[in-house]
């Protein structure tokens, strides 16, 4: 598609770029059952053949697989690839519909080349249809610029993995390693430092530190993290197995077997969504099948997105339930979409956190603190990774979700343009201005029947308490409190917090994301910069 012309560009289905590509990532599914017969034929081989010869030929088999493992992450590769591709394409259409439809506004037509004149049965040569002229015609510069950007990139990525089946998917990298925890901005200067085939390597051979580190690129996250798919589901049978040969199961091992069960559908549905080819195509970030489960997923290429959300879900959120959490996520995309047709918006589901069970949990700030530097470095990781001018970034937290933002943006400071909090029964602090972010950019909303409303702090519970048996006391009490402090501070959602309210119809505590919702417009708007 070099020097993409307008007919062309009209022409154009996305959607087969994007099944192309799912095509290429269902080819690792074979391929790792082509890996496993290699290694049940060296199983057998040496069980019943030694000596030289049978030390040579268990060693090239060997190399075999390793040839064949190390294929796997071009695969996803190629899928990601042409994904990024379909998606700029979409954008790319967008911007032409746009610009089209500016031009039927004004009078004026586009031919078939994309030239732009004025129809004559509508309207006359006039200096100001002159200069609507010109500016459809820029638009539509745009937009076919736009296509030739994204044929250029994805034929260049391309072209370089088809030289490397030739020269060879992988290398050894040099020495040295990210410690755990490493400064985003190191661990991006170090990978960038790495040969693609140094990549691939690290890729196949260490996908878990190459999956968990903030600051490595989005797409050898996500081929690092698919490869370790197989391995998280065993881990999960295997405790299922344990748990089942306990007979008969007590009370405890019975809950365990649920929860586990939970984490193994969720995982489950969550490998769906991962290897289901739609639009947009999702990343793996990371994955913890541990406890009550760890996820983050983004859904398109917050590498290469204009706009970039980070939701924050709260209490009891946990890999059982990822595949609903990111549908909310989605929504919010849907509607950036919506909105903004020809912008790049990219969701990231980030549950890298222990979210509260029990309201005894959700009643401290303890669980939130410990995920502020988490979540500080994930930030920082989108930050250093993304490709192009800056996205901007906005992170939502509902219900608990939003004391893990706050205590982050409070006590480490947060990579982000803009703050949300939905639901929320306070975000541990006083004003909008202690959370660090540009003054107008912290926004809330909480629908009228959200039981969130009830979250009062401790002392004001003592005073409702207190006006049940010494009615003058409470009402003392009563005159010094400004109605406006939930369990963790001031609410977001008043006026005298300092940021932005917009609305919501009702839906409890979680209809935020309910279709129709106005809450559902004002989280994309926010996200869009509108």
């Amino acid at each position: 598609m070099s020097g993409v012309g307008y007919r062309q560009l009209w022409a154009v289905d996305p959607r087969e770029w994007r099944a192309a590509g799912a095509a290429w990532a269902g080819l690792t599914g074979p391929l790792d059952r082509h890996v496993g017969g290699l290694r049940a034929s060296g199983g057998r081989l040496r069980d019943g053949w030694s000596g030289a010869a049978a030390t040579a030929a268990d060693h090239r088999l060997a190399v075999l697989r390793a040839e064949l493992a190390s294929i796997a992450p071009a695969l996803i590769e190629a899928d990601q690839v042409l994904a990024e591709l379909a998606g700029r394409l979409t954008a790319a259409k967008a911007r032409l519909t746009e610009a089209v439809a500016q031009a039927d506004a004004a009078g004026l037509l586009v031919d078939r080349s994309g030239g732009v004149r004025v129809d004559p049965a509508r309207a006359q040569p006039t200096e100001r249809a002159g200069v609507a002229a010109a500016g459809v015609a820029a638009a539509l510069r745009r937009a076919l610029d736009g296509a030739a950007t994204a044929d250029r990139v994805a034929a260049a990525r391309l072209a370089e993995l088809a030289r490397a089946a030739g020269t060879g998917w992988a290398s050894p990298p040099p020495p040295g390693r990210p410690a755990p925890g490493a400064a985003p901005a190191l661990v991006s200067a170090w990978w960038s430092g790495l040969t693609p085939a140094q990549r691939r390597w690290l890729i196949g051979r260490e996908p878990a530190l190459v999956g968990r580190l903030d600051g490595v690129p989005v797409a050898a996250r996500d081929q690092a993290n698919r490869l370790q798919l197989d391995g998280w589901r065993a881990e999960l049978l295997a405790e299922r197995r344990r748990l089942l040969s306990r007979v008969p199961p007590g009370p405890l091992a019975s809950l365990r077997l649920h929860a586990v069960a939970g984490r193994l559908a969720g995982l489950d549905a969550l490998v769906d969504r991962l290897t289901s080819g739609g639009a947009p195509r999702a990343y793996l970030l990371g994955l913890d099948p541990g406890g009550e489960g760890r996820v983050v997923v983004a859904l398109g290429d917050p590498d290469h997105a204009d706009r970039v959300l980070t939701h924050v879900p709260g209490m009891t959120a946990g890999l059982d339930d990822a595949a609903g959490e990111l549908g909310r996520a989605a929504r919010v995309l849907e509607r950036c979409a919506a909105l903004a047709p020809g912008e790049r918006s990219a969701a990231v589901l980030w549950l890298d956190y222990d979210a509260p069970d029990l309201l005894t949990e959700a009643a401290s700030t303890g669980q939130a603190r410990d995920a502020g530097g988490a979540l500080h470095r994930f930030q920082e990781g989108l930050r250093a990774s993304h490709d192009g001018p800056p996205a901007r970034q906005t992170v939502l937290g509902h219900s608990y979700g939003s004391v893990v933002v706050g205590v982050a943006a409070r006590e480490h400071g947060l990579d982000a343009d803009a703050l949300v909090f939905v639901g929320s029964p306070g975000v541990g602090a006083s004003h909008a201005g202690e959370l660090g972010v540009p003054a107008g950019e912290v926004w809330a909303s909480t629908a009228p029947d959200d039981v969130i409303r009830a979250a009062r702090p401790p002392e004001e519970l003592g005073r409702r308490a207190l006006l049940r048996t010494v009615p003058l006391a409470a009402v003392v009490g009563w005159l010094g409190q400004s109605g406006h402090e939930l369990w963790f501070g001031h609410d977001p959602s008043d006026p005298g917090f300092g940021g932005r309210v917009f609305g919501s119809g009702r839906g409890g505590h979680t209809g935020y994301w309910d279709p129709g919702n106005p809450a559902l417009d004002g989280m994309a708007r926010v996200v869009l910069g509108r």
